[in-house]
């Protein structure tokens, strides 16, 4: 699969993965995240702390590619449906969300609908 604590993963190469091989990068880069964490404990060598922090961003590559990959999988499979589930609608600001449409902004009531069509704005020629 991939060479685990030798280089950065790229996520590139993680989006051709499946889930199985996913879950299982997964597994082994926790299992040496905790061995040069043990490492750190007894004292390993300056080599051995500085990868923490590569095998700590490698393992929340691969848990965002998973993430990803379920959210885009349900988009799919929601995108017939009339309703959405509230973590895939459009964000916006809550303000927005609560706006009126574009259509019930523009409506009238009867009377100012009847008051448009009768008395339309008056047009003047206006002398150059």
């Amino acid at each position: 699969l991939f060479v685990v604590g030798m280089a950065k993963i790229k996520v590139h190469e993680l989006r051709k993965l499946n889930k199985g091989d996913l879950l299982k990068q997964l597994d082994e880069l926790k299992t040496e995240l905790q061995q040069h964490r043990v490492a750190k404990v007894t004292g390993g060598g300056a080599s051995k702390l500085a990868k923490i922090k590569v095998v700590r961003k490698s393992i929340a590559r691969v848990l965002t590619v998973i993430n990803q990959s379920i959210k885009q999988n349900l988009r799919s499979t929601y995108k017939k449906g009339a309703l959405l589930p509230l973590d895939l609608r459009v964000k916006k600001t809550r303000a927005i969300r609560r706006r009126l449409t574009k259509e019930q902004a523009s409506a009238l009531t009867l009377k100012a609908s009847k008051k448009a069509k009768y008395f339309p704005a008056r047009k003047f020629a206006v002398k150059a």
